[in-house]
Formats: structure tokens, sequence, C-alpha cells
């Protein structure tokens, strides 16, 4: 039985999709761990941590959203071309 070609580049594009998830996680916990260390080191209120936090999720969803939007105009310019 044969399988349908388009099939393994719709899981291709899944696994994008869940690396960019995991790219907008990483990025959270990243800032957060660092503003957590800052207060650890300077003995702190949890101004850095939550500072960090919000940091890291505003930058890791630009950073998605501005490469999703890079990703939807090259699939526009590819099926002005054809």
């Amino acid at each position: 039985m044969a399988q349908d070609p388009g099939s393994h580049r719709e899981l291709g594009e899944g696994y994008k999709y869940v690396a960019l998830g995991l790219q907008f996680a990483g990025g959270i916990i990243m800032f957060m761990a660092a503003g957590w260390f800052l207060d650890r080191w300077l003995k702190l209120t949890p101004v850095f941590t939550i500072t960090g936090t919000l940091a890291g999720a505003v930058l890791s969803f630009l950073s998605v959203y501005f490469r999703l939007n890079a990703e939807e105009d090259a699939r526009r310019r590819e099926k002005d071309a054809k």
C-alpha cells in the first residue's frame, strides 16, 4: 500500500511548529531563571524574576511572531511566482 507523499511534508511542518512552541517556552524559562539568579545574588525580592519572566514572554512572542510572518511572506511570494 502506497503512502501519500504529502503526509511527510505535513509531519515536517508539525515539527516546525512544535519547535516554535519550545522556543517560546525556552525563552521565558531562560529569562525567568536569569532574573531568579540575579535576585538571589543581590538578595532582593522577586523583582528581577518577574521582570525577566515578562521580558522573556514579550521577546519570545516577538521572535515567534516575526518568524511566522516571514514564513507567510515567503509562501505568498512563492504562490505569486507560480
